[in-house]
């Protein structure tokens, strides 16, 4: 039990083991206030719960405990539970009270006492600790044994593995909903093959303390993602850490080393003092980096050492550093491509692979752009303090451009809110309107324009090459058209995003399907890819 914390005990009051008047009550094992007898189980402070008919009760065992453990300080919590034998009843007082507690596991370890309370109340106890709302362990105490001396008898800090209920099990349902909420910042979209996506990655992150690999276009929403799954895990108590984000891009050269992992004082040229480096200020926490593909082969190096081990060298330094944190990396390069080309360890890539979720860009979810619209409006009437509305007409022809062929959303997201700000700008009386859409929408054509490339070749993004090739190989690869290219890489991202081949083909045939009296989306991407020699089982297989 030796440790730096502050160790405290949150238990129910025994409404009847706890009983006891006058002197001839220290003869009789009282287990709350034995529990502070203990030599060898120094208690800082005791959480004592009970309800409020038994708060004479309560001062009674708060008064002997003073007696037995001078150093013990015991705070009161009523907790209003009438029926102490009705499962629903007590699990949502106790659950109530735990998520009104000030937890602090960085300056506190918590034991749960089990022993006091109706069988229903320690059911509810193992539950709120298996589902870490009570970010503790188990402490059970017993009385002596038969013939021994007096004393405060025996204790034993236990872990169980709990069965769940279908009451509770719907209020975690009901949690789980709130944390996929949360990852998308309220926003009620309507892409279905998105929300999956953003269920997986709820699951993941509550679940899985292995590497997050976000991929996806620039702009598309990862930094932003990546800060959610940080917040929610801290909000679970899953982390205690802080988020630590780096951009690996802007990091190249001879100062990465140093940045990353840290460097002792001399080590080069103005090292005046020692440095931790940003994995060192992740422990305990998150560490988000940002186009990782950027690193360069000595940081990817010690990047999975640092992973594996938990350990790595700062520069300069003979010593290891430890840091324990969960990575997650963002990049919009195709990494797997990178590895063929040797410019990726595919070491490294095969320990941050485990969970990899490619965020589709905003083009790509053309149903999801009028919530966003609102949730844009909402987000810009919040930091400039004033509303901002469109009005009917303005507001259906900028839905109108931005859902149609012709929006590329190049930039993704911050297209999307730049347009925003300067339509809110340019509009008089926080009310946009059809004058202020038309000057956008122009600037819009205008500006993706001028950043197309020169010859159709550049239509394909260069993650495209290396998705291509990795189906067909790259001499037949090299035998398409640049249009067939930029179709099929396509169609292969939406097979790899999505479970089944119906569902793939409902999506890519979405709009042209209406018009088919029988549509049949499967087997038309079936013979989609059997002209590229492909099959659903080569993809997803």
């Amino acid at each position: 039990m030796a440790s730096a914390k502050k160790l405290v005990v949150l238990g129910m009051l025994g409404t009847t083991l706890d009983q006891g008047k006058g002197p001839r009550r220290w003869e009789r094992w009282r287990p709350t206030v034995a529990l502070c007898q203990h030599e060898d189980l120094l208690v800082d402070r005791l959480e004592l719960l009970h309800p409020r008919a038994y708060g004479a009760l309560a001062e009674i065992v708060r008064a002997d405990v003073g007696r037995v453990s001078p150093e013990t300080s015991v705070r009161s919590h009523i907790v209003e539970i009438e029926n102490p034998w009705a499962l629903e009843q007590v699990y949502e007082g106790l659950y109530d009270f735990a998520r009104a507690y000030d937890f602090r596991p960085d300056a506190e370890d918590y034991l749960i006492h089990i022993t006091t309370g109706t069988h229903i109340v320690q059911i509810c106890m193992f539950l709120l600790t298996e589902s870490r709302h009570l970010p503790a362990r188990l402490i059970q105490t017993s009385p002596p044994r038969r013939g021994d001396e007096a004393g405060p008898g025996r204790f034993a800090i236990i872990d169980l593995d709990l069965s769940k209920y279908d009451r509770i099990a719907s209020r975690f349902q009901k949690e789980q909903t709130e944390g996929l909420s949360f990852l998308k910042s309220g926003i009620n979209t309507r892409n279905e093959a998105f929300n999956r996506l953003m269920e997986r990655i709820e699951q993941v992150a509550m679940g899985s303390k292995d590497p997050i690999l976000l991929m996806g276009p620039t702009g598309s929403g990862k930094s932003q993602l990546a800060r959610r799954i940080y917040e929610l895990e801290r909000a679970r108590r899953q982390v205690e850490g802080e988020l630590v984000e780096v951009n690996c891009a802007t990091i190249r050269g001879d100062g990465a080393m140093s940045a990353l992992f840290g460097h002792v004082k001399g080590a080069f040229t103005g090292a005046l003092g020692d440095r931790p480096g940003m994995l060192k200020k992740a422990h305990g926490g998150v560490l988000f980096l940002d186009e990782i593909g950027e690193l360069g082969p000595d940081e990817q190096a010690m990047l999975l050492r640092a992973i594996e081990a938990k350990s790595y060298y700062p520069v300069g330094s003979d010593r290891e550093a430890r840091s324990d944190f969960q990575l997650i990396a963002g990049t919009n390069r195709d990494l797997t491509a990178d590895a063929q080309a040797g410019t990726f360890r595919e070491d490294l890539l095969a320990r941050i692979n485990l969970w990899t979720f490619r965020l589709p860009g905003l083009r790509e979810r053309p149903e999801d752009i009028e919530p966003n619209l609102d949730y844009e409006l909402e987000q810009y009437a919040r930091t400039a303090n004033r509303q901002l509305s469109f009005s009917r007409e303005a507001r259906e022809r900028f839905l109108s451009f931005a859902t149609s062929a012709e929006a590329a959303w190049s930039g993704n997201f911050r297209d999307f809110n730049a347009a925003l700000r300067r339509m809110a700008t340019l509009s008089t009386g926080g009310r946009i309107g059809e004058g202020e859409v038309a000057e956008e929408v122009e600037r819009l054509r205008a500006s993706w324009a001028r950043a197309q490339p020169r010859g159709a070749a550049a239509l394909s993004p260069p993650s495209d090459t290396g998705l291509i090739t990795r189906f067909l190989g790259k001499d037949a690869a090299a035998t398409l058209d640049d249009f067939d290219r930029v179709q099929l890489a396509r169609v292969l991202r939406v097979c790899l995003e999505t479970p089944t081949l119906s569902d793939a083909g409902r999506r890519l045939f979405d709009v042209s399907r209406a018009r088919k009296k029988t549509p049949n989306d499967a087997d038309r991407l079936r013979k989609y890819l059997a002209r590229f020699g492909l099959a659903w089982s080569d993809i997803r297989g």
